[in-house]
């Protein structure tokens, strides 16, 4: 407010007001802020229960649950939830969404917990390693402390804080004076900001943000939902080809209806789609009855079932069957995929008058090879879908760059991709050869012994990984000089990550809807300084 209002008086420049406010800043006045007075007071009362990382920004009060079904059922109730896990899976996406503040004993900066909570604007607390959890009994506890199911916490998503009872909290006043800022960022900045969001809610928070495009849309966010996940089951334990394409002929009015509601929220605004990614274990069912109700959709015994299930386990998944792997082995997956994403852009600009800007984004891919097959069989469909219509929409088919063969052969595969992505929470994991989902029990060790001076999920390792990023940017751009290059891995919404990127002339980022305030200002920041 003092910025805006000596900009007013002359006394400063835009650029100048611009400057004043840090980026780390905006983030906090995003969410709702414990009120630091009542803060101290807690403290000094011994209510700090247990301290976690700080995974995303933001305060909440809530009932303690340990289950996310419970945290749904108590949201439809009118009930304000924390749901505490040991750590959280796909499964678990309705209990977040139901639920004010996410903690877990397990997983770093960029967990399954941090990441889907950043993109929801969900206050998170990740990794706090001495909760112990007992779901049977109804209880959580730390050193001898212990509460109980129904218990009130209060959660500082942006300290990692949680203390016992209520805290006073704060909430955020985004009036004039931010609009003012946000606007004289958007005329310095060189750099586009996108989004990492799949549901339409999130799809217009992040619009209502200023996001200008989509630069993830995570589209296996959108199988675990309950009526759709025993039928993505039924396709996964298929034997054969044809019991898949049952399975996935299903699955393609729900994606249609997906990408539609995505089209429609985002108009003329390029919508990046990421094919199929995670390893197929992540959707298989776990409990006995799980399985039998895949059973009985699918008229398949369930001992045969579970010889499948067998069939399907992998020793290390993250580095196993998944992203355009999938593709080369049950190509039906996605071509159901691309087959929804051109009807519905179809229906959406037939319905609004506005042609839809799809990017068709092939995961995980090491070779030139795989990114030519997938984009044969994408454009073969884009050509089915287009051919019968007298509807033109322009697409573009590239690749998400996240392993270091990627990065190193990106000039071969810019021959066949028209756009890269640098998923950076992969190459990170791929380049260090550390698990993002383990790494919180050493990298604190890491960093307060200055081996590395930030957690390299949290800001983007420039000697390391970003030297990949550059070889892959430069290279890609030898073949193609106009090759539209970007990020979407949780970097995207990091000030300093997104100031190296602007020193890339990258055309954009993408990041949380939550944090797109924030990347817009850290991008004029980059381009002023």
């Amino acid at each position: 407010a003092m910025a805006v209002e000596m900009c007013k008086e002359g006394l400063i420049t835009e650029n100048e007001a611009v400057l004043r406010l840090a980026p780390a800043q905006l983030d906090q006045l995003l969410h709702p802020m414990i009120d630091q007075d009542a803060k101290a007071e807690a403290v000094a009362a011994g209510q700090v229960f247990v301290k976690g990382l700080p995974a995303s920004p933001g305060a909440a009060i809530g009932k303690i649950v340990f289950d996310s079904d419970e945290a749904a059922d108590e949201a439809a109730k009118g009930e304000n939830v924390i749901l505490v896990r040991i750590e959280t899976s796909p499964e678990d996406i309705h209990g977040m969404h139901a639920s004010k503040a996410i903690v877990t004993a397990r997983g770093g900066m960029t967990s399954h917990a941090a990441v889907v909570a950043r993109g929801m604007g969900r206050p998170c607390v990740c990794g706090a390693g001495s909760l112990r959890i007992n779901q049977e009994l109804g209880e959580v506890s730390v050193a001898g402390t212990t509460l109980k199911r129904g218990d009130i916490v209060t959660v500082d998503g942006a300290t990692g804080e949680v203390f016992k009872g209520k805290v006073a909290m704060i909430e955020p006043d985004l009036s004039g004076d931010f609009g003012s800022i946000m606007e004289w960022a958007d005329k310095a900045r060189t750099l586009s900001i996108r989004t990492n969001a799949e549901t339409p809610a999130d799809v217009e928070v992040a619009k209502n943000f200023g996001a200008e495009g989509i630069g993830l849309c995570r589209t296996e966010h959108m199988f675990f939902d309950a009526d759709r996940i025993p039928v993505v089951r039924a396709m996964i334990l298929a034997s054969d080809e044809k019991g898949r394409k049952a399975a996935l002929e299903k699955l393609l009015p729900m994606q249609r209806s997906d990408f539609e509601d995505i089209f429609r929220i985002m108009g003329d605004k390029p919508c990046n789609i990421r094919l199929l990614d995670p390893p197929l274990h992540e959707f298989m069912p776990h409990s006995d009855e799980e399985m039998q109700e895949v059973a009985d959709q699918s008229g398949v015994s369930l001992d045969n079932l579970k010889h499948r299930a067998s069939e399907l386990h992998e020793s290390n998944p993250m580095l196993g069957h998944r992203g355009c792997r999938l593709g080369v082995t049950y190509p039906e997956i996605y071509e159901m995929q691309a087959r929804a994403i051109f009807e519905a852009a179809v229906n959406i600009a037939k319905e609004t008058g506005v042609a839809p800007v799809p990017e068709v984004m092939i995961p995980l891919v090491a070779t030139k090879d795989e990114v030519a097959l997938m984009r044969a069989r994408i454009v073969k469909m884009a050509d089915a879908v287009l051919g019968s219509s007298d509807i033109k929409i322009d697409y573009l088919v590239g690749t998400m760059i996240e392993l270091p063969r990627a990065a190193l052969r990106a000039d071969d595969i810019a021959q066949e991709a028209e756009f890269f992505s640098f998923g950076t929470n992969d190459l990170t994991q791929t380049t260090l050869g550390i698990s993002r989902d383990d790494a919180a029990r050493f990298l604190g060790d890491y960093e307060s012994q200055g081996i590395y001076e930030k957690d390299p999920f949290v800001t983007l390792d420039i000697e390391g990984v970003g030297e990949l990023v550059k070889i892959g940017a430069e290279r890609g751009r030898s073949v193609k000089p106009d090759l539209k290059i970007g990020i979407c891995g949780e970097h995207g919404g990091d000030p300093a990550s997104i100031a190296f990127c602007h020193g890339l002339g990258m055309s954009y980022v993408s990041c949380s809807p939550y944090r797109v305030p924030v990347a817009r200002l850290a991008a004029a920041h980059a381009a002023l300084t």
